[in-house]
Parts: C-alpha cells; structure tokens; sequence
C-alpha cells in the first residue's frame, strides 16, 4: 500500500502521460518554428528598408546635390543647380554676375548608324528640318550620309529643341552634354570681358587672357569694374556721342590710389551673346588698342617735368609774346596772350609756346626719361589681350620734344594718359592699371615718379584749369574737380585732317584729396548750334565728364563739400582769354583748340 494518497484526476490511466509529454514536445516545436519564422520576416523586413532607404538617398542625393558631371562638360564648380561648369564665373568688385555658363546639349550623328539602320538621310534631314528650321535639308542630308565617324548638326539646343529632337527616334542621332558661355548684360562690358568660341574657349577679353584660371580655378574671377559705374560712363558717352554724331568714344574711371578700373568702356560696341563678324569695327578697344596723339592733355605731363626738374618754379615765365620759330616749323597760339606768361598761365590758356620753350629749357633727354617712368613709351601692363604699343619718335630730336610737349608726335593710348595723370594727383606714385580687384584697403604695388610736392602743385593747376580755364564745363559743385582738355586734329593722308578731331578731359576729383580719376575721349565729334559750333573738347567731351562725376560721386560714398576760395598760388599773373593754338609740324597744320 501506498504511504501517501493518489494524486491522479478520476479518469485518468497510465497511458496518458505519454500522450501528455508528446503534446509538449510538439507544442515546443511549433513555437520554436513560428519564433524563427518571425525573426527571418523581420530580417528580410529591414534588409527591405535598408535598400529602399539607401536607394532613397542616393536618389535625393543624384536629384539635389550630385556635382559629378560628363567629361564633356568638364568638373568645374557653377551655379546651375547643382549642374558643375567647366569655366568659372566672372563678376565685378560687388559680386555682380558678368559672365556665367549654362548646361546644354549639342545635335550630332553618326553616319554609319544611320546606314546599319538603312535609314535615309533625306528623310531624316526632312524630319530634323521640322523641328530645327535653321538647318538646311540638302546641307544636313550630305552631313548625314558622309562618310565621316561623327558630325554635328546643331551646337546648344533649347531644352524645347532637345526634346523634339529626341521624340523623332531617329537612329544614328546623338547628344552631347557641355555649355554654353552667357554675358547677363550684353554689350555694357563686352570690350573687357571678352567672349568664348562655339567651343567655350575665350578668343577675346578676359575670357582669353584668363583661359587657364577660368578652367582650372575653383573660384569665380572677381574683377575691378564696378557695373553701377560702368551703367553711368557707358550712358554719358553714348549720349555725347550721339549728341556730336561722333564715330566713337571711350571713357573710364580709375582708383588713383591702386590703378584699379572701375570702368572702361568703348563706343561703338558689341553683345558678346551675338558677336559680329571679325572685321566689325566695334570689336576694337579704343581705350587700350587705340594710339592716339592726345593733344593738349599732354601738357600735363609737361609741367609736371618742369616742376619736378627744380630748374622751373611756379614763378618762372616764358616768352610767348611772338610765334616759336624751330628747325624751319612755326609754333604759335592762335588768339595769343602776346606777353610772358607763368608757368599756372600756360597751363590754363593751353599755351603751345610756352610749353614748348618749358621743354627746351628741360631737354630732351629729361623729358623721355620722364615719359618712359610715368608709363608712355612701352604697352600698358593691363590683363587684356588688345593691348596697343605706343607710336614713339626714333630719332627723337629736339622738335619731337617741342611738339611732344603740347601732345603731337607721340601716339598713347588712352588708357596710358589716364594711368600717367592718376600718378600726377595722387602723390607722385605709379600704380599700373589692372582690371583686378584688390582687397580692400590694399594700394597695390606702386613706384614713386614725381615729388608729393609737385604733385599738390600739379593738383592746384588742374583745378585752376577747371575753374578759370577750359575745362569749366566739367566743373561740379562740392567735388573739386580738376582736369586738362585736348582736342587735337587727327592725321591723315598728306597731314592733319581739319576738323576731324579727338576731343578728350582728362579729370580727378576731389582735388584736396584725390580718389578718382576720369577719361572722357569723343572721336570726330560735328558741331552743333548748341556748342555754337565748336567741336573742342571744353565742349563736347569736358560736359559728358562732369555728368559722369555728378552722378559717380555720390554712388562711391563721396560727401560732397562746402565751396571755399582756392589756396593762392604762385605765379598768377594777367589773366587772358584760352588761346586757341596752332603748330605746323612737317608743314602741316595742327589745330589745338584748348
């Protein structure tokens, strides 16, 4: 018998138990399966998410921020969204976009496609003339059964373009990714900025002078233009020039303390978007390709070597009682002081006597040593492919230095008078033109040509000349402007001609303390009855550099100031109407209207 009590339910046999541990055993089995079966789903589950996710972000990352690009178009950073440029951006001293790159596509065929495909040219040539009216069916079809591996049918397409082309299923016909080179304000900085070929490589300006950075440099090229200044003396110059139904002009605006341009324009011009052919007359640069004689505004640099020589003083007079008789060529002023007259006097009634005799008492040799240190007898260092050498005298003799003296036999380009006279009012230091900007505050490296002595009286004169002589029409009230006509008679076959003339003022302002100096140049300007027919330069091109200076001031953050007398200044003497001069140079006579 059993010491304790039967536990088993009623109705419960032996054979049960082995029932009982079977059930277990299976119900183990089955969760065991059912765990791994769900582990496995939510593996595959993630490893679903995973690759969707993965995929997800590649997509936003090709969609939004991808910059690989084809090797056509090269691996330069832009700004095309997210779409990399081969050539980089120019822009002006603000950041102002100048010249940019766009993404496009190009038309071409292979031949020998068509020809597996037994398609035929005409047909296809046919087609492609339905969408692409500018292409020639006859011309197109020739290209399309030629024997050649590949030729291209049509540059840059129009997304529209691309897409009817591609909707045409036409075999044999391809696309190539590149760029297309733009110019935002069309023809405004075209003679400075230059332009690309149908290949994006620059043939002109900046874009060919710096072919190699825009490709290779990361970064936009910032030049030192500023485009509000640039809008403002291209707007000045066109309308003197259309005032004086003039063949042409040129007119820019330069940082005296750093040579930097902040303007150079040259009229006529042209839209690098559309360029004209390259015998088109309005490709040339008159601002540095131009060699011109300057005429008057050369007495500049006259007095300043007389100053700068110690051998004359403010004080010292010159003999202009009579015509200057030299080497059989007589050199008189027209509507003649007929008087000794002072250095100051000279300069205001643009004397061609008196400068001659101040050159002869300097001499020759001091006075082309002086040329060649303030930068007029070799090509100016700006970055621009159209560059003009000076037209220098070899032999230079002594009647080269007399008409040298009031701007006749020696040809420079405008943008070399601008650069010499920024040297003249800023101190004395030469600072070669550029069209770089510099970083702020930085002046550049510079080299001294005339005493900062000689340089305030050079900027008392100037401003005399604004205020007492012929270059009263540029004057601007609280900006002290000073400057020089010159209107000279251009040569031509068998001598001067008349009354076609170049008529410029050279200026800068605030004379107290310079900051800018200013070109206005009008090529062959006609009289008008407003000018009372006069076509010298106190006229037509000193007015158009006082709008520009009124209208620049203000915009570059200058204040303007209260009018107050002039300092005195040594060697004012009588004063006399400006004398209109003449010279006969080679036997042919030379008018100086200023």
């Amino acid at each position: 018998m059993s010491l304790f009590p039967s536990r088993r339910r009623p109705g419960f046999h032996a054979g049960d138990d082995l029932q009982a541990g079977i059930a277990v055993r299976l119900d183990g089995v089955r969760s065991v399966a059912l765990e791994t079966g769900r582990s496995r789903l939510l593996a595959t589950a993630l490893m679903f998410v995973v690759v969707f996710s993965t995929l997800a972000l590649r997509l936003i990352d090709v969609t939004l921020f991808d910059r690989e690009t084809s090797p056509e178009s090269g691996a330069r950073g832009g700004r095309n969204g997210g779409v990399e440029m081969a050539r980089a951006d120019v822009t002006d001293r603000n950041g102002v976009l100048l010249a940019s790159s766009l993404p496009t596509v190009s038309l071409f065929a292979r031949p020998d496609d068509l020809r597996s495909a037994r398609a035929d040219p005409v047909e296809a040539a046919a087609r492609l003339n339905q969408v692409l009216p500018e292409l020639d069916v006859a011309e197109t079809a020739a290209l399309l059964s030629s024997a050649r591996q590949f030729v291209y049918l049509r540059r840059n397409l129009t997304p529209r373009q691309y897409q009817d082309v591609n909707a045409l299923g036409i075999p044999g016909l391809q696309f190539e990714k590149g760029e297309i080179r733009i110019y935002p304000h069309g023809p405004l900085v075209s003679h400075v900025v230059g332009m690309t070929d149908i290949d994006n490589i620059g043939i002109a300006g900046i874009e060919k002078r710096f072919e190699t950075a825009l490709r290779d440099d990361h970064q936009p090229l910032t030049l030192s233009l500023d485009i509000r200044v640039q809008t403002i003396v291209r707007d000045q110059l066109l309308r003197a020039v259309e005032e004086f139904k003039a063949i042409g002009g040129t007119g820019m605006v330069m940082d005296v303390r750093s040579g930097e341009l902040l303007a150079m324009v040259s009229l006529p011009d042209f839209d690098p978007n559309d360029p004209p052919p390259g015998t088109d007359p309005a490709l040339f640069n008159r601002a540095t390709k131009g060699a011109y004689e300057m005429g008057s505004t050369f007495k500049l640099f006259n007095t300043a070597l007389a100053l700068e020589s110690g051998r004359i003083t403010l004080n010292s007079s010159f003999d202009a009682t009579k015509p200057l008789v030299f080497a059989g060529r007589v050199i008189h002023d027209d509507h003649a002081q007929n008087r000794w007259m002072t250095v100051p006097e000279i300069l205001i009634h643009s004397s061609n006597i008196g400068s001659a005799r101040m050159a002869l008492e300097v001499g020759t040799e001091a006075q082309r040593a002086f040329l060649g240190r303030i930068g007029m007898l070799a090509p100016p260092s700006i970055e621009l492919p159209e560059v003009g050498a000076p037209l220098v005298p070899n032999p230079w003799r002594e009647i080269n230095t007399i008409t040298i003296a009031f701007g006749h036999g020696l040809s420079v380009t405008p943008l070399q008078l601008l650069s010499g006279t920024a040297t003249l009012v800023n101190g004395g230091e030469y600072h070669p033109p550029t069209l770089l900007a510099h970083s702020s505050g930085e002046a550049g490296p510079g080299f001294r040509v005339v005493k900062p002595a000689t340089s305030a009286q050079m900027r008392q004169l100037m401003r005399m000349v604004v205020t007492e002589g012929t270059g009263k029409k540029a004057d601007v009230p609280g900006y002290l402007v000073g400057g020089k006509t010159g209107t000279a008679e251009k040569a031509g076959h068998g001598g001067y001609r008349r009354k076609a003339v170049l008529a410029s003022f050279i200026a800068a302002f605030p004379m107290d303390e310079p900051r800018y100096a200013v070109l206005i140049m009008i090529d062959e300007p006609q009289a008008t009855r407003e000018t009372f027919g006069f076509i010298s330069a106190g006229w037509t091109a000193a007015p158009a550099a006082g709008r520009v200076i009124a209208q620049i001031a203000p915009l570059l953050g200058l204040i303007p100031k209260p009018a107050t007398p002039p300092p005195p200044l040594a060697g004012r003497g009588r004063e006399g109407r400006p004398a209109t001069a003449t010279t006969q140079p080679g036997g042919h006579e030379v008018a100086v209207f200023d």
